[in-house]
């Protein structure tokens, strides 16, 4: 008995100090040097500060702070609102929160799966449709009223990118032909050129816009 307990103290210390201490070590050490940014979180920085990264999506909002005699029972102190002049990412069950991932797990006949497409319907036809009169309801891309598995998902598709354009160019007094442009730029491809749809990536456009202006 004192043999096996022997043993397995020695089994336990190596295994700990090989896959515990020494694997991650040397596979942190290989993505430094083979993927420096990419092991580092892909952060997307302006005027070297980190503002985001390329791999997680974020909301662009704009907060209304609410009177504190209309906070009602939760106390909550501020309402968010989608705000015009960026392009908006696709809906999220977490609201883009960085602490937590997961999609709503409703299977297709659920009646309250129906009622939140109807509402990421309503909402998006209430921010472009002002801005593109001629849009309809079967003119909004899959990709703009449903949620992505991770809640997160730092794409849109280029149809979606389009429709927003035409918001864009109006807040922001940019030609539609220059904000496609811009469009194209943030544009990823298939990955190894046949995997997926190209995807426009949200925050690099954002901060394309941004720079646009300035």
């Amino acid at each position: 008995m004192r043999r096996d307990l022997i043993a397995s103290i020695i089994a336990a210390v190596t295994f700990t100090v090989l896959f515990g201490l020494a694997y991650p070590l040397i596979t942190t050490g290989i993505s430094q040097v083979a993927f420096p940014n990419g092991s580092d979180g892909s952060q997307v920085k302006v005027d070297g500060k980190v503002v985001g990264s390329k791999l997680i999506g974020q909301s662009f909002t704009i907060r209304h702070p609410i009177p504190p005699d209309q906070r009602g029972k939760f106390g909550k102190k501020q309402t968010k609102e989608p705000d015009p002049k960026y392009f908006q990412p696709r809906p999220s069950v977490t609201t883009y929160s960085p602490d937590v991932t997961f999609f709503n797990n409703l299977g297709p006949n659920n009646k309250a799966l129906m009622q939140e497409f109807k509402g990421y319907i309503a909402s998006y036809l209430a921010l472009n449709l002002p801005y593109d009169p001629g849009l309809t309801r079967r003119e909004i891309p899959v990709d703009a009223i449903t949620s992505s598995a991770s809640g997160v998902d730092p794409l849109i598709s280029q149809a979606n990118a389009r429709i927003q354009a035409h918001r864009i160019s109006a807040v922001r007094g940019i030609s539609l032909d220059r904000v496609n442009e811009l469009i194209d730029d943030s544009t990823d491809g298939r990955a190894l050129g046949v995997l997926g749809e190209p995807g426009v990536n949200v925050l690099e456009l954002n901060i394309a816009l941004d720079k646009e202006q300035a």
